[in-house]
């Protein structure tokens, strides 16, 4: 039966089993997949079967079936597709094609970093209590959706929650400039709701809270409420040459990063130096108090936690 063009819009999920014989080589036993709406993930048909090692030639009908269409996998791009082609090279079969790749292990390493030890599939299902993986083949193909739905709900929300910080698991406790290594600093993109991004600083691969004791206000404190309805107050402090060199460093990587997007935002240096006396100032953006999370806003000033 012939598919029409629309039913190609359909996200196909794969995912394939494989065992390790005596002499070490590996088999592909089962195979499995799902096919969802792409607008709504709603599930649309399901298939699975067990492959027999020795005959694999049954598997030539699933050439038509999923042809031209969306593949999406967990660790898709470097291991499942790469299975299904050389399971067709096998019995000299033409292999399909997909018109596009979701990896979900890519996607989440990208969008959900810093929340759990590892972006495993067992992982992230136990994270979000979904049971444990059995490893066959639909199994782990529903897991996988699930996780997915699971992590877009996370990352719509949290940027409406009060302070999210709590989210991050992989974090530490705040430190003072002279606990921090310059070149342990680096940055990275972070989500920050609807599609939007906000640039995060790392120290040793995790989230930067920064802490400063006795920091000198040097010009009136202003107050500005938020689009949550939150106070925040911003004013200028003086600080000393080592929190300089660290911030420094952060605007250094920071502004790197930014010129990388598409952003169209003018950028403004966290640390601002007097033309005449060359004497730095910091302008901090404050909530509740004067402890710094170390993330540059769309202002690209240091926002405060």
């Amino acid at each position: 039966m012939a598919v029409s063009t629309g039913d190609r819009f359909e996200i196909a999920f794969f995912d394939v089993e494989r065992i390790k014989s005596e002499q070490g080589d590996y088999f592909v036993v089962e195979f499995g997949a799902t096919k969802v709406d792409p607008r709504t993930f709603v599930e649309r048909e399901s298939y699975s079967t067990l492959v027999r090692p020795s005959d694999p030639t049954h598997i030539d009908s699933l050439g038509d079936r999923y042809n031209g269409r969306i593949w999406a996998g967990h660790n898709m791009r470097k291991f499942d597709r790469h299975r299904i082609r050389e399971l067709f090279v096998e019995i000299n079969r033409l292999a399909p094609k997909p018109k596009g790749i979701i990896d979900s292990l890519q996607l989440l390493k990208h969008r959900f970093k810093n929340r759990t030890d590892n972006m495993k599939l067992k992982t992230l299902a136990k994270y979000f209590g979904l049971g444990k993986q059995t490893h066959r083949s639909l199994d782990d193909v529903r897991m996988n959706i699930e996780v997915l739905k699971c992590c877009g709900a996370a990352l719509l929300l949290e940027p409406s929650l009060p302070d999210s910080s709590w989210i991050f698991t992989k974090t530490e406790d705040f430190l003072e400039p002279h606990d921090i290594s310059i070149s342990h600093i680096s940055v990275t993109h972070e989500p920050s709701g609807f599609g939007s991004q906000k640039i995060q600083i790392l120290h040793r691969n995790v989230a930067l809270k920064l802490f400063c004791e006795d920091l000198k206000i040097c010009s009136t404190i202003s107050t500005i409420v938020s689009d949550y309805g939150r106070q925040r107050r911003s004013f200028k402090v003086d600080p000393s040459q080592s929190l300089c060199e660290i911030l420094d460093t952060c605007n250094h990587h920071a502004h790197e990063l930014f010129l990388h997007s598409s952003s169209s935002s003018e950028w403004q240096p966290v640390v601002i130096r007097e033309k005449s006396t060359n004497s730095p100032t910091l302008r901090l953006r404050q909530v509740f108090s004067l402890c710094l999370t170390c993330s540059i806003n769309e202002d690209n000033y240091l926002n405060t936690l």
